[in-house]
């Protein structure tokens, strides 16, 4: 906060930090933007950070002092790509030929994909960002999974089954996490293949997505997000260092 006010900044940043077993924090770096994991914020807080952003710019006061800031339940958010993680996450490009978003309490989905879309080689593959908000941390994992095992994408490689991984290793539900996490565990993470469960969906989603093209449907976008619940206290973000 000081070194913000001593350089005169006056909008919203993300400050990042990393934070060791002792729980002592060390300053990284400032971001003069919002960051990919926002929305883990504004679910567990009730706040819409990007319309605050822009009041800011404009010249209008934060509504709030830090005081009336209020956090509760725990959020986890997942960063869907179109990326193989056994190939070490490349890229995975081309076309999304069928898709089904998931919705559902505590659910919320931020994509800007369709159906028919092409995910390009040229800029990042991100296709959604998807969160999960609980009560507690054990509810945010459980809707997550949930969430993950509900979507949908065919036509490219993404991140989902590498999520369904994480979401139900041993070490994440316990809480046993830290920036080694993934390298640790590679060996149950990196290469299993899918599920029953997410193949049938996949298949489900594929024939929805022919029967719609028979009949001429203009190709459906991505379900809206529902409101989410006004608050949280905790949060965590899955994917790849960015």
């Amino acid at each position: 906060m000081a070194l913000a006010q001593k350089a005169g900044y006056r909008n919203a940043g993300t400050l990042e930090f990393l934070v060791d077993a002792g729980r002592n924090p060390y300053f990284l770096e400032m971001n003069t933007r919002l960051q990919v994991e926002h929305p883990v914020t504004e679910m567990v807080t009730g706040l819409d950070l990007v319309k605050l952003q822009i009041a800011i710019a404009q010249g209008e006061p934060l509504p709030f002092a830090q005081a009336d800031l209020r956090q509760r339940g725990h959020a986890i958010e997942c960063r869907v790509y179109a990326e193989d993680p056994a190939q070490g996450f490349l890229p995975s490009p081309g076309r999304i030929v069928a898709l089904r978003a998931p919705a559902g309490p505590g659910v919320r989905d931020d994509s800007g994909v369709y159906e028919g879309a092409d995910v390009p080689i040229h800029y990042d593959p991100l296709i959604s960002k998807l969160v999960a908000w609980g009560a507690d941390r054990a509810e945010a994992i459980a809707r997550m999974r949930r969430a993950v095992s509900e979507y949908a994408v065919l036509g490219i490689t993404t991140t989902l089954p590498f999520f369904e991984r994480v979401l139900r290793h041993p070490a994440f539900v316990s809480g046993d996490v830290d920036t080694g996490f993934i390298e640790r565990h590679w060996a149950e993470l990196g290469s299993a293949p899918s599920d029953e469960a997410r193949d049938i969906a996949v298949v489900a989603a594929a024939v929805r997505g022919a029967a719609r093209t028979r009949v001429g449907a203009a190709p459906s976008r991505p379900m809206p997000a529902p409101d989410r619940p006004g608050g949280g206290a905790t949060g965590a973000d899955l994917g790849p260092a960015r």
